[in-house]
Formats: C-alpha cells, sequence, structure tokens
C-alpha cells in the first residue's frame, strides 16, 4: 500500500496493532486507538488522514469518536465497523474453547497449506495475490503467538462493536468507505448500513471486490485516499 501511495502522502505511519508487534499486550478497540494515538505522537503528528482496514476500521471509527482533533480524515476499508459486519462465524470464533479451538485449526491449516510451494504457488494464481505475501501470511499463521492474539482479538471485536456502533453518529470528520461487492468476509451490505450511520459518510463500491482491497486494487485505494 506505501508503494501505491508513493508520493501522494509526505509520510505514512503503519501501526502494528499490540500483540502482533512481537510483544504481548492484545487490547480492546480503546486500546488499539491508544497505540495509534502513540504512534502519532512519536512521529510528531498533530492531526493524521486515518485509514483502516477490516478490524482496524474499526480501530480508526473508535478514535475518530474519542479523539477527533486528531483525525484529517477516515478512510474505512472493507470494514468490520458495526453490527452488520458480524456473521454467525464470527460469534463462533468468539466463544470460549470452540472459538479457540476453531481459529487455531483454521489457521494451522492454513499456514500448512501456504507453507507449502505447490500449494501457495496454486493459491498464488487462483487469487492473483504476490507469493511472497502469501509465504509471509503462511509464517504468521503457524505462529502460537498469533493464534492468542487473534482470538482475544475477535472476542473484543464482538464485545466492542456495539459500544462504537452507538457512537458512530458522532463521527464529524469527512468519511470515505471503500468497500468490494464480491466480500465475503464483510458483506457490501454492512459497508452500506454503515454509510447511513455516519453522518455524511460518502460509500466507493469496487465491484466485484473482495476483502483485501490494499492488496488487489492497491493503485485503486491509492487514488482515494490521496487524489492527484
Amino acid at each position: 500500500m506505501r508503494a501505491a501511495l508513493g508520493e501522494r502522502v509526505p509520510s505514512t505511519i503503519a501501526i502494528d496493532r499490540p500483540g502482533w508487534d512481537g510483544r504481548p499486550g492484545v487490547s480492546d478497540l480503546a486500546g488499539n486507538a491508544r497505540a495509534a494515538l502513540a504512534a502519532l505522537d512519536g512521529a510528531g503528528v498533530d492531526r493524521a488522514s486515518v485509514v483502516g482496514h477490516s478490524l482496524g476500521a474499526a480501530v480508526a471509527g473508535w478514535l475518530a469518536t474519542t479523539a477527533p482533533h486528531r483525525v484529517g480524515r477516515l478512510v474505512l476499508v472493507a470494514p468490520a465497523a458495526n453490527l452488520d459486519s458480524l456473521s454467525a462465524v464470527d460469534y463462533l470464533l468468539a466463544a470460549p474453547v470452540i472459538g479457540w479451538l476453531a481459529s487455531v485449526g483454521a489457521m494451522a491449516g492454513g499456514g500448512a497449506v501456504l507453507g507449502a510451494g505447490p500449494l501457495r504457488r496454486w493459491v498464488a494464481e487462483a487469487t492473483a495475490l504476490d507469493e511472497r505475501y502469501l509465504r509471509s501470511a503462511g509464517r504468521m499463521l503457524l505462529a502460537p503467538r498469533a493464534w492468542g492474539a487473534f482470538v482475544r482479538e475477535q472476542r473484543f471485536l464482538v464485545s466492542d462493536l456495539p459500544s462504537l456502533e452507538a457512537r458512530l453518529g458522532e463521527i464529524s470528520v469527512p468519511t470515505t468507505i471503500v468497500a468490494g461487492t464480491g466480500d465475503h468476509v464483510v458483506p457490501i451490505s454492512a459497508a452500506r448500513r454503515l454509510a447511513e450511520q455516519i453522518p455524511r459518510a460518502e460509500l466507493i463500491e469496487l465491484q466485484h471486490a473482495g476483502h483485501l482491497l490494499h492488496i488487489r486494487h492497491a493503485d485503486r485505494l491509492a487514488e482515494i485516499i490521496a487524489p492527484r
């Protein structure tokens, strides 16, 4: 995504959410927002365009409701930021015991597939995703700390989204929602509903696009984030 943005923006800050940066401490949406503010403070940035993908969009939305003076613009990409974005699978993965077992099984299985060269190349061809990205994703999926981080974040997402949804109407910064009509993780209906919940939000639908917009449609997303 940074490469696609190029010289469109003077600087970019990519934030690793707590628990995914190699250190313990998976946090709720409020904790993630605090981590984002700390990153802005560390970079000496008073006000920024904040972009969040999937669960990161919920973090970005929380930041816009709790520290609007730090957010110049909000771009929510394939956003899991309202209750409509949750499916039965999300609630299953957040459940005690069975959620852990299902999450670990799915992540370890996916990591094993992506760790096998021939299968990884097949996935790369079928999805048009870069093989280096898939190799890196496979290593992450096999890391035990990633299993714990995913399960805890899933539980925080399910428990925190009602509070975020109740405050979406308070978002006052210019907001753009970008969603793919072919997204099977966060349905387009959830993005359309989110556009109704956030005052004056703009919704941009990418036809037939899936969930990984920042990977598969990086150039188009860069144009939306920072028009020439």
